[in-house]
């Protein structure tokens, strides 16, 4: 009976398995082959075998370097912006949204919206000459300052990606949230602790694996950002806002150095790979304690 469970088993994974295989097994074993390799648009049928001078090339590259520097410390301030606003948007708007579901849609919004539209849209409004925002600014303060400059683009950036993930942060601490039975809350209350304690030593530790999950989700995104960074700034002046999905595409379709662009993005899944690994093992410790 057992053997015949399992190759039930094993028949119910093998189309799984085969789709993997086929569809992300056969392009990564590719890849790895085009980052070792001697490689154009014109030889990708017959690409030349040379040994690991991609990667090193990608890691002696001072754009590279650059590269990784923007997405780190755009990712990990996104990251930290959009948690610490969603949570205190899910705590404070929870007794309204409790009452009026309904608004929860409008909060929404901002994901419905493609990245690049967004970046596109935040380029004709903050525009330094054609833009609305300057010219008000300039119309009632006298002056404005030049959003996109290699001075401010940073920070604009990263105010456009919070302004636009908050609210998926929001919706998943939200949940959370309400999800906590309120017989502790009541427990807790009959006890005399105050709404803070409440806060911090029952709910916030009751929500901590959606925090963390929420946190390295909204981490990753930030650090392979492309799409609304490209339409709104591009690399940036002197790659000040060129982030490593954007490296990537550059040494691709701009240099035509696909050996180098493959082995940029094997790195930058490795270090993505890394950094899972170690979200897991300190939740694995946390689990053991």
């Amino acid at each position: 009976m057992t053997i015949v469970r399992r190759s039930e088993g094993l028949g119910f994974l093998t189309p799984l398995v085969g789709f993997l295989l086929l569809f992300l097994g056969f392009p990564a074993i590719i890849n790895l082959v085009y980052s070792v390799s001697t490689v154009t648009f014109e030889t990708l049928r017959a690409p030349t075998i040379s040994g690991f001078g991609n990667y090193l090339t990608v890691l002696a590259d001072r754009d590279f370097w650059r590269a990784t520097s923007f997405s780190l410390r755009f990712g990990l301030l996104t990251a930290i912006a959009e948690c610490l606003l969603g949570l205190f948007l899910a705590v404070f708007l929870a007794p309204l949204l409790t009452k009026r579901p309904v608004l929860m849609a409008p909060l929404m919004l901002p994901l419905m919206v493609a990245p690049a539209m967004v970046g596109l849209m935040y380029r004709l409004v903050l525009h330094e000459f054609a833009g609305p925002v300057p010219y008000y600014l300039f119309e009632w303060f006298g002056d404005s300052p030049a959003f996109l400059d290699i001075n401010n683009a940073f920070w604009t950036l990263s105010v456009v990606e919070i302004l636009q993930w908050t609210p998926f942060a929001f919706l998943l601490f939200y949940m959370a949230y309400v999800a906590v039975p309120n017989d502790i809350r009541e427990a807790a209350a009959l006890d005399g602790a105050s709404g803070w304690n409440v806060l911090w030593l029952i709910e916030l530790p009751l929500m901590l694996p959606t925090l963390v999950i929420a946190f390295f989700i909204r981490f990753i995104d930030g650090f392979r950002v492309f799409d609304n960074v490209y339409a709104l700034t591009g690399s940036g002046a002197g790659g000040s806002t060129m982030s490593l999905s954007i490296y990537i595409y550059q040494a691709f379709f701009k240099q035509g150095a696909i050996g180098k662009a493959v082995a940029a993005s094997v790195v930058l899944f490795l270090a993505s790979l890394a950094v899972l690994y170690m979200l897991n093992w300190l939740a694995s410790r946390r689990r053991r304690s």
